[in-house]
Protein backbone atom coordinates (compact mmCIF):
# COMPACT_ATOMS: atom_id res chain seq x y z
CA UNK A 1 0.00 0.00 0.00
CA UNK A 2 2.85 2.34 0.96
CA UNK A 3 4.68 1.57 -2.30
CA UNK A 4 1.55 2.40 -4.33
CA UNK A 5 1.18 5.77 -2.57
CA UNK A 6 4.86 6.49 -3.14
CA UNK A 7 4.47 5.52 -6.83
CA UNK A 8 1.39 7.77 -7.20
CA UNK A 9 3.24 10.70 -5.63
CA UNK A 10 6.14 10.11 -8.01
CA UNK A 11 3.85 10.19 -11.04
CA UNK A 12 2.10 13.34 -9.79
CA UNK A 13 5.45 15.01 -9.13
CA UNK A 14 6.59 14.09 -12.64
CA UNK A 15 3.40 15.51 -14.12
CA UNK A 16 3.76 18.70 -12.08
CA UNK A 17 7.37 19.19 -13.18
CA UNK A 18 6.56 18.34 -16.80
CA UNK A 19 3.59 20.69 -16.98
CA UNK A 20 5.54 23.54 -15.36
CA UNK A 21 8.28 22.91 -17.89
CA UNK A 22 5.67 22.98 -20.66
CA UNK A 23 4.18 26.30 -19.47
CA UNK A 24 7.64 27.86 -19.33
CA UNK A 25 8.78 26.49 -22.70
CA UNK A 26 5.50 27.56 -24.36
CA UNK A 27 6.01 31.10 -23.05
CA UNK A 28 9.60 31.09 -24.36
CA UNK A 29 8.19 29.94 -27.73
CA UNK A 30 5.75 32.89 -27.69
CA UNK A 31 8.54 35.37 -26.92
CA UNK A 32 10.77 34.02 -29.69
CA UNK A 33 7.91 33.90 -32.20
CA UNK A 34 7.01 37.50 -31.34
CA UNK A 35 10.64 38.55 -31.75
CA UNK A 36 10.78 36.79 -35.12
CA UNK A 37 7.57 38.42 -36.34
CA UNK A 38 8.61 41.99 -35.48
CA UNK A 39 10.90 42.54 -38.50
CA UNK A 40 8.10 41.32 -40.79
CA UNK A 41 5.54 43.60 -39.11
CA UNK A 42 7.83 46.65 -39.33
CA UNK A 43 8.79 45.79 -42.90
CA UNK A 44 5.11 45.54 -43.84
CA UNK A 45 4.40 48.97 -42.31
CA UNK A 46 7.45 50.50 -44.02
CA UNK A 47 6.45 49.01 -47.39
CA UNK A 48 2.93 50.41 -46.95
CA UNK A 49 4.45 53.80 -46.11
CA UNK A 50 6.74 53.70 -49.16
CA UNK A 51 3.78 52.86 -51.41
CA UNK A 52 1.79 55.76 -49.97
CA UNK A 53 4.75 58.10 -50.58
CA UNK A 54 4.97 56.93 -54.19
CA UNK A 55 1.23 57.51 -54.63
CA UNK A 56 1.57 61.04 -53.23
CA UNK A 57 4.55 61.69 -55.51
CA UNK A 58 2.53 60.49 -58.50
CA UNK A 59 -0.31 62.90 -57.65
CA UNK A 60 2.24 65.70 -57.20
CA UNK A 61 3.73 64.88 -60.62
CA UNK A 62 0.23 64.96 -62.14
CA UNK A 63 -0.33 68.44 -60.64
CA UNK A 64 2.98 69.67 -62.07
CA UNK A 65 2.01 68.24 -65.46
CA UNK A 66 -1.34 70.06 -65.36
CA UNK A 67 0.40 73.33 -64.39
CA UNK A 68 2.76 72.91 -67.33
CA UNK A 69 -0.27 72.46 -69.57
CA UNK A 70 -1.78 75.69 -68.14
CA UNK A 71 1.49 77.53 -68.87
CA UNK A 72 1.33 76.18 -72.40
CA UNK A 73 -2.26 77.42 -72.82
CA UNK A 74 -1.27 80.87 -71.48
CA UNK A 75 1.56 81.02 -74.00
CA UNK A 76 -0.89 80.07 -76.74
CA UNK A 77 -3.16 82.95 -75.62
CA UNK A 78 -0.28 85.43 -75.71
CA UNK A 79 0.77 84.14 -79.12
CA UNK A 80 -2.81 84.50 -80.43
CA UNK A 81 -3.05 88.02 -78.96
CA UNK A 82 0.23 88.94 -80.69
CA UNK A 83 -1.14 87.65 -84.01
CA UNK A 84 -4.40 89.60 -83.57
CA UNK A 85 -2.41 92.83 -83.03
CA UNK A 86 -0.31 92.01 -86.06
CA UNK A 87 -3.38 91.34 -88.26
CA UNK A 88 -5.11 94.48 -86.95
CA UNK A 89 -2.08 96.52 -88.00
CA UNK A 90 -2.02 94.86 -91.41
CA UNK A 91 -5.66 95.85 -91.93
CA UNK A 92 -4.54 99.48 -92.19
CA UNK A 93 -2.65 98.66 -95.36
CA UNK A 94 -5.08 96.33 -97.15
CA UNK A 95 -5.65 96.98 -100.83
CA UNK A 96 -8.85 95.04 -101.39
CA UNK A 97 -11.78 93.32 -99.71
CA UNK A 98 -10.28 89.89 -100.23
CA UNK A 99 -7.22 90.73 -98.11
CA UNK A 100 -9.45 92.36 -95.47
CA UNK A 101 -11.69 89.29 -95.36
CA UNK A 102 -8.66 87.04 -95.03
CA UNK A 103 -7.25 89.08 -92.13
CA UNK A 104 -10.63 89.21 -90.36
CA UNK A 105 -10.90 85.46 -90.74
CA UNK A 106 -7.45 84.99 -89.15
CA UNK A 107 -8.38 87.36 -86.32
CA UNK A 108 -11.61 85.42 -85.67
CA UNK A 109 -9.69 82.16 -85.70
CA UNK A 110 -7.17 83.47 -83.14
CA UNK A 111 -9.99 84.78 -80.94
CA UNK A 112 -11.53 81.31 -81.05
CA UNK A 113 -8.17 79.81 -80.10
CA UNK A 114 -8.02 82.17 -77.12
CA UNK A 115 -11.50 81.10 -76.03
CA UNK A 116 -10.56 77.44 -76.32
CA UNK A 117 -7.34 77.98 -74.37
CA UNK A 118 -9.22 79.83 -71.60
CA UNK A 119 -11.77 77.02 -71.45
CA UNK A 120 -8.97 74.46 -71.15
CA UNK A 121 -7.29 76.54 -68.42
CA UNK A 122 -10.55 76.64 -66.48
CA UNK A 123 -10.95 72.85 -66.79
CA UNK A 124 -7.31 72.29 -65.84
CA UNK A 125 -7.67 74.51 -62.74
CA UNK A 126 -10.64 72.38 -61.63
CA UNK A 127 -8.44 69.28 -62.09
CA UNK A 128 -5.65 70.88 -60.04
CA UNK A 129 -8.09 71.71 -57.24
CA UNK A 130 -9.30 68.10 -57.13
CA UNK A 131 -5.76 66.70 -57.28
CA UNK A 132 -4.55 69.06 -54.53
CA UNK A 133 -7.50 68.00 -52.38
CA UNK A 134 -6.56 64.32 -52.92
CA UNK A 135 -2.88 65.11 -52.23
CA UNK A 136 -3.76 66.93 -49.00
CA UNK A 137 -5.75 63.94 -47.74
CA UNK A 138 -2.98 61.51 -48.77
CA UNK A 139 -0.37 63.59 -46.95
CA UNK A 140 -2.52 63.67 -43.79
CA UNK A 141 -2.83 59.87 -43.89
CA UNK A 142 0.90 59.59 -44.63
CA UNK A 143 1.80 61.77 -41.62
CA UNK A 144 -0.46 59.67 -39.40
CA UNK A 145 1.14 56.46 -40.72
CA UNK A 146 4.65 57.82 -40.12
CA UNK A 147 3.68 58.76 -36.56
CA UNK A 148 2.10 55.31 -36.06
CA UNK A 149 5.28 53.60 -37.31
CA UNK A 150 7.43 55.71 -34.97
CA UNK A 151 5.30 54.85 -31.92
CA UNK A 152 5.02 51.20 -33.03
CA UNK A 153 8.82 50.85 -33.17
CA UNK A 154 9.12 52.53 -29.77
CA UNK A 155 6.44 50.27 -28.28
CA UNK A 156 7.96 47.10 -29.78
CA UNK A 157 11.44 47.99 -28.54
CA UNK A 158 10.02 48.38 -25.03
CA UNK A 159 8.27 44.99 -25.26
CA UNK A 160 11.46 43.39 -26.60
CA UNK A 161 13.47 44.65 -23.64
CA UNK A 162 10.84 43.33 -21.22
CA UNK A 163 10.71 40.01 -23.07
CA UNK A 164 14.51 39.66 -22.99
CA UNK A 165 14.46 40.03 -19.20
CA UNK A 166 11.56 37.58 -18.90
CA UNK A 167 13.23 35.05 -21.22
CA UNK A 168 16.39 34.98 -19.10
CA UNK A 169 14.32 34.18 -16.00
CA UNK A 170 12.28 31.58 -17.91
CA UNK A 171 15.39 29.83 -19.22
CA UNK A 172 16.68 29.51 -15.64
CA UNK A 173 13.30 28.13 -14.52
CA UNK A 174 13.19 25.78 -17.51
CA UNK A 175 16.57 24.38 -16.46
CA UNK A 176 15.35 24.08 -12.85
CA UNK A 177 12.28 21.99 -13.83
CA UNK A 178 14.28 19.99 -16.40
CA UNK A 179 16.47 18.75 -13.54
CA UNK A 180 13.35 17.54 -11.73
CA UNK A 181 12.53 15.21 -14.65
CA UNK A 182 14.54 12.03 -15.28
CA UNK A 183 16.67 12.03 -18.45
CA UNK A 184 14.57 9.53 -20.45
CA UNK A 185 11.32 11.35 -19.75
CA UNK A 186 12.96 14.67 -20.57
CA UNK A 187 14.19 13.27 -23.90
CA UNK A 188 10.67 11.99 -24.65
CA UNK A 189 9.25 15.43 -23.78
CA UNK A 190 11.73 17.17 -26.09
CA UNK A 191 11.08 14.73 -28.94
CA UNK A 192 7.32 15.34 -28.70
CA UNK A 193 7.86 19.12 -28.57
CA UNK A 194 9.99 19.01 -31.70
CA UNK A 195 7.47 16.83 -33.50
CA UNK A 196 4.20 18.68 -32.76
CA UNK A 197 3.39 21.93 -34.54
CA UNK A 198 2.72 24.18 -31.52
CA UNK A 199 5.42 22.68 -29.28
CA UNK A 200 2.85 21.42 -26.74
CA UNK A 201 4.10 18.06 -25.45
CA UNK A 202 2.02 17.98 -22.24
CA UNK A 203 -1.68 18.51 -22.94
CA UNK A 204 -4.45 18.93 -20.34
CA UNK A 205 -7.55 16.85 -21.05
CA UNK A 206 -10.67 19.03 -21.19
CA UNK A 207 -14.14 17.72 -22.03
CA UNK A 208 -12.70 14.32 -22.75
CA UNK A 209 -10.12 15.46 -25.32
CA UNK A 210 -6.51 16.73 -25.07
CA UNK A 211 -6.20 20.49 -25.50
CA UNK A 212 -5.82 21.30 -29.19
CA UNK A 213 -7.29 17.97 -30.31
CA UNK A 214 -10.80 17.09 -31.50
CA UNK A 215 -10.32 13.39 -30.84
CA UNK A 216 -11.52 12.27 -27.39
CA UNK A 217 -9.66 9.73 -25.33
CA UNK A 218 -11.44 6.53 -24.27
CA UNK A 219 -13.39 6.49 -20.96
CA UNK A 220 -10.95 3.85 -19.69
CA UNK A 221 -7.94 6.06 -20.41
CA UNK A 222 -9.67 9.05 -18.82
CA UNK A 223 -10.34 6.96 -15.70
CA UNK A 224 -6.63 6.01 -15.56
CA UNK A 225 -5.66 9.65 -16.09
CA UNK A 226 -7.57 11.04 -13.12
CA UNK A 227 -6.15 8.30 -10.88
CA UNK A 228 -2.65 9.68 -11.65
CA UNK A 229 -1.01 6.30 -11.18
CA UNK A 230 1.01 6.35 -14.41
CA UNK A 231 2.06 8.62 -17.24
CA UNK A 232 -0.26 8.36 -20.25
CA UNK A 233 0.40 9.18 -23.91
CA UNK A 234 -2.44 10.17 -26.25
CA UNK A 235 -2.52 7.60 -29.06
CA UNK A 236 -3.70 10.16 -31.64
CA UNK A 237 -1.51 13.21 -31.01
CA UNK A 238 1.36 11.46 -29.22
CA UNK A 239 1.27 14.02 -26.37
CA UNK A 240 1.72 13.32 -22.66
CA UNK A 241 -1.64 13.71 -20.91
CA UNK A 242 -2.42 15.56 -17.69
CA UNK A 243 -5.84 15.94 -16.09
CA UNK A 244 -7.34 19.44 -16.19
CA UNK A 245 -7.56 19.80 -12.40
CA UNK A 246 -3.86 19.15 -11.82
CA UNK A 247 -2.95 21.34 -14.80
CA UNK A 248 -5.01 24.21 -13.37
CA UNK A 249 -3.33 23.84 -9.95
CA UNK A 250 0.13 24.16 -11.52
CA UNK A 251 -0.96 26.96 -13.83
CA UNK A 252 -2.09 29.11 -10.89
CA UNK A 253 1.28 28.61 -9.14
CA UNK A 254 3.33 29.08 -12.30
CA UNK A 255 5.60 32.09 -12.82
CA UNK A 256 4.23 32.33 -16.37
CA UNK A 257 0.61 32.51 -15.20
CA UNK A 258 1.38 35.13 -12.54
CA UNK A 259 3.41 37.20 -15.03
CA UNK A 260 0.63 37.21 -17.63
CA UNK A 261 -2.01 37.98 -14.99
CA UNK A 262 -0.15 41.16 -14.10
Amino acid sequence: MGNKIQEAITVVDKLRALYNLQLIDSRIDEIRKFRGNIPMEIKSLEEELDQMKKNSENVHEEILSIKENIDKQNKNIKYSETLIKKYDKQKDNVKNHKELYSLDKEIDYQKLEIQLSKKRIKELNVKIHKKEDILGKKEDILNNKEEHLFHKKKELNKILLENDKEEKILLEKSLFFSKKVDIRLLQTYKKIRNRVKNGVAVAPVQRGAPLGSYLAITPQKYSELIQRNKLLIDEHSGRILIDAELAEEEKKKSFVFKKNKK
